[in-house]
């Protein structure tokens, strides 16, 4: 073990090298709290011994600014008779233990071994901790393929960090999933996750919902009333679908993030908000960029860790493992006979392209196991259009004298949302989630088009 002994008095300087060195220790030494300072930061010792009263920058100073910059050794500082409460002082500000002067040779080396013996401790505690998270790292997130693995790697790694991320994938992908882990595996996660659906609020409430209002903003608001900003202060923001919210809101959400303060509606003071903010997206944003119906600006503050979560018709890998996982938590759940699928059953869900990815997935599992009359899953208790998913219906005719891109994909949108809502029974929220649109836009796309 390392150990840093930092003293002006070269003389104890000396004595304290001898007896630690003896003892097996490996000893640097600085004679006052400058040359310490730089010596704990470049050296990185395990174990610091410090003196309080030294010229340039004295035990105090040098343990405020070791701390600051991030050192994690333990300090022990060393006093002279009658300072006990600079110690004090000292141990307030972080130090492990001190050591009265006078000392002897027993008592140094006993404080010493305290100290590492518990710096052993803590770095088998995280050693521990790391197994752990690696056993079950991913949590309820099944992931087998390597495109997903690498996605949930990425998302492990930026959880230790306040950075902004964008998940992107399809609906159904498990974007939430994700930001929870992420949330999970950081500093925040004993604060609050707060998840919004930026393309399920109105827009005339969007700017009310995400920065509050005060009494009298507008005809209602008869009592002040805090947003998502403040609700999910000290934790992390998801923002689901972030590619729906109108431009208006997206100069203010870039504001916030630039600056860390709201101001609610209707007010004049500003809020500091301590956020983290995660958002997701089933469109293509940096394409919307250069359509100009996403601003640049807060792409790029929004994407600073980009995770992409592949469709699960490109990881069918996946399929099993997930089966079984969904079987789990329904037979649980639901307090249903069924504990597994036949192969024949599995080989069906294998060769079907999954357009609602994982959510169509688990929604089917829900349905079936409450419906089977076994304790096993069959080909025959799977929905035909499973097995046999309908072949597409005939093509748009698109005539040699209208090649207009434009109309003929309103046309082909007109067909899809068609079939979208005949598939979910009519349920626009499901609907909207198979075509990958928020259902505010699906709302609006079915009046256009006459669908109603």
């Amino acid at each position: 073990m390392k150990i840093l002994v930092v003293d002006d008095d070269r003389g104890l300087r000396k004595s304290l090298t001898l007896i630690l060195t003896d003892a097996g220790y490996e000893v640097r030494v600085a004679e006052d709290g400058e040359e310490g300072l730089a010596v704990a930061l470049a050296e990185k010792p395990q174990v610091i011994l410090c003196d309080v009263r030294m010229p340039k920058k004295d035990g105090l100073a040098f343990l405020k600014d070791y701390k600051e910059a991030g050192g994690t050794a333990l300090v022990l500082v060393m006093t002279a008779y009658g300072s006990l409460e600079l110690a004090v002082e000292a141990m307030k500000a972080g130090a492990y233990d001190y050591l009265p002067k006078p000392f002897g040779a027993d008592e140094v080396l006993l404080t010493v071994r305290k100290a590492e013996e518990r710096e052993q401790l803590r770095e088998e505690v995280g050693r521990l901790r790391s197994e752990v998270r690696a056993d079950r790292r991913f949590g309820e997130i099944v992931a087998r393929s390597p495109s997903m693995v690498m996605a949930l790697e990425v998302a492990e790694k930026v959880a230790a960090h306040p950075s902004p991320v964008l998940i992107s994938g399809a609906s159904g992908t498990g974007k939430e999933l994700v930001a929870r882990l992420i949330h999970r595996e950081s500093e925040r996660a004993g604060r609050a996750f707060v998840p919004v659906n930026c393309g399920a609020i109105p827009e005339t409430l969007l700017e009310s919902e995400f920065f509050g209002y005060v009494k009298g903003a507008f005809t209602g608001a008869d009592r002040d009333r805090s947003g998502l900003f403040e609700a999910a202060n000290g934790g992390t923001l998801f923002l689901d679908e972030v590619g729906e919210l109108p431009a208006s809101l997206q100069v203010k959400l870039l504001r916030v993030l630039q600056d860390g303060e709201v101001r609610r509606l209707g007010g004049n003071d500003s809020v500091e908000v301590d956020v983290r903010v995660i958002a997701a997206t089933n469109r293509d944003l940096e394409g919307m960029t250069q359509q100009g119906d996403f601003r640049e600006d807060l792409y790029y503050r929004l994407a600073v860790v980009p995770i992409h979560l592949p469709a699960l018709c490109r990881r069918k890998e996946e399929i099993p493992d997930l089966v079984h996982h969904f079987l789990q938590r329904h037979r649980e759940r639901l307090g249903v006979k069924v504990t597994g699928i036949s192969p024949e059953a599995m080989e069906g869900l294998l060769s079907y392209p999954w357009p609602g990815n994982i959510r169509e997935l688990e929604n089917l599992l829900e349905r079936v196991v409450v419906l089977a009359d076994s304790t096993e899953i069959r080909t025959e208790d799977l929905p035909e259009d499973i097995l046999h998913p309908a072949p597409d219906r005939a093509p748009i005719d698109v005539s040699d004298d209208d090649l207009s891109v434009k109309r003929h994909s309103a046309k082909l949108e007109r067909v899809l949302i068609r079939r979208a809502l005949e598939r979910t029974g009519g349920n626009k929220t499901q609907a909207a989630e198979l075509l990958e649109l928020s259902p505010r836009a699906l709302r609006y796309k079915i009046q256009d088009y006459g669908l109603e």
